[in-house]
């Protein structure tokens, strides 16, 4: 589904208009950037969440959205990093004519790629969450990797880990405290650190 406040106009198209394809993690941010700037030419729509326990079915999912939509918009912009594609949704794009936002994934550029960079040498040993993560931690993390069910399997997936990073786009005490939970659960010392939306608006104020 297409949330936008504006209507088809008498050809069916809506000239001028951005789309924006994103990860259905992402969608409470981006509205939520929208409505703060006032984007008013800009559409969303999102792919399940979910796809990121296969990243390898991103690129077709973003290749048919694209088609499905490409007629009706001025620009198409997928607002996906590389999420775990392994380069084949940035090759994907480029053969569509399509750009996708910069970065390795999301905690990248909700923190700013470059600044996210510079902690890959100190933080290899984290494990990260974003407000939509702590929010889903349960069906993303903890029923996924069959936690609720074998809790020894804690030791497997999370042994190598030390800190729980909580990448906060919002100042959000009850989330501050489902994170620090989440922490608890796999043993993990708890790091809140407020990034904003970082590169995420300023990728989104470039469709412009």
């Amino acid at each position: 589904m297409v949330l936008s406040e504006q209507g088809f106009d008498a050809r069916g198209q809506q000239a001028g208009r951005v789309l924006l394809l994103a990860c259905g993690a992402l969608a409470r941010e981006i509205l939520a950037l929208i409505r703060a700037n006032g984007w008013r030419h800009m559409d969303l729509t999102c792919l399940p969440a979910n796809l990121h326990l296969w990243p390898e079915r991103i690129p077709d999912a973003v290749a048919d959205a694209v088609e499905k939509h490409r007629a009706n918009y001025r620009k198409i912009f997928v607002v996906y990093a590389d999420c775990g594609t392994g380069g084949l949704l940035a090759t994907r794009c480029e053969r569509l004519g399509v750009e996708m936002i910069a970065g390795p994934h999301c905690y990248a550029f909700f923190e700013g790629n470059d600044q996210f960079a510079d902690h890959a040498d100190t933080e290899f040993t984290a494990f990260y969450l974003t407000d939509f993560l702590v929010r889903q931690f349960d069906a993303f993390v903890w029923r996924p990797m069959g936690l609720d069910r074998h809790p020894q399997l804690r030791d497997m997936y999370f042994g190598n880990y030390t800190q729980l990073i909580y990448l906060a786009q919002t100042d959000d005490s009850d989330l501050d405290r489902q994170a620090q939970d989440c922490a608890d659960r796999l043993g993990l010392a708890y790091v809140r650190r407020f990034t904003g939306y970082g590169d995420l608006a300023t990728a989104l104020a470039a469709q412009v």
